[in-house]
């Protein structure tokens, strides 16, 4: 992805998103997943206690997107304690959520974008600024912080590095554990979202996807 491609998505094109959903979500998902009755003791152990370690009971209700990436046990236990470190990072929620969504939005994810509305806006991302993540690092209203940290993650996907600039505005508030794992979530979510598009993975009933407020 490069800067033309960041400048191409920072907006909201009607067309352009019907697309992309036409694309991801308008097909059949690729690799089925599991029943939740298929699930071996020690898959429902793990995803139980990722659920907890984000703050999340016990469910009987296992999303698809785990019943399908536990067909790789180990690539699914590695993503999923990953998630839970983040989640429990030294980020605050707010930041990280800001910066899933924009990770979400130029990734064109429907999946990750609808997931990570809802989550953002549990965490103090205000229906304002999520519309505002979709403009980007440049649309008006952002503190300096919140400029830098979305401008962070599109200069890490159009130039795979961050700016002297950028990252001196981030220093000025974040200790060096923060500024290691802002590149290392980004990293995180581009992988998620890479994983959902390309195996076309259904929308929960709640997750209208890139349409989504």
């Amino acid at each position: 992805m490069d800067g033309s491609l960041i400048a191409q998505r920072s907006g909201y094109d009607p067309e352009a998103i019907a697309a992309r959903e036409a694309e991801i979500t308008g097909k059949p998902q690729r690799i089925e997943p599991l029943r939740a009755e298929e699930l071996s003791g020690d898959a429902k152990d793990l995803v139980h206690r990722i659920r907890a370690a984000v703050g999340l009971a016990p469910s009987a209700d296992i999303p698809e997107y785990c019943l399908t990436m536990v067909k790789h046990p180990e690539i699914f236990r590695c993503q999923m304690e990953m998630g839970a470190a983040i989640f429990k990072g030294a980020l605050s929620p707010r930041e990280r959520e800001l910066a899933v969504l924009r990770v979400g939005w130029l990734m064109r994810a429907p999946y990750e974008w609808g997931e990570h509305v809802d989550i953002s806006q549990r965490y103090g991302v205000t229906p304002e600024e999520i519309e505002r993540v979709i403009l980007g690092a440049a649309a008006p209203g952002w503190s300096e912080h919140d400029a830098a940290l979305l401008r962070a993650v599109e200069e890490l996907l159009s130039e795979q590095a961050i700016s002297d600039a950028t990252w001196a505005t981030l220093a000025k508030s974040w200790n060096e554990q923060q500024l290691i794992e802002l590149p290392m979530m980004v990293g995180q979510y581009v992988a998620t979202a890479l994983v959902q598009n390309a195996l076309r993975m259904r929308l929960a009933s709640d997750n209208p996807g890139l349409t989504y407020r």
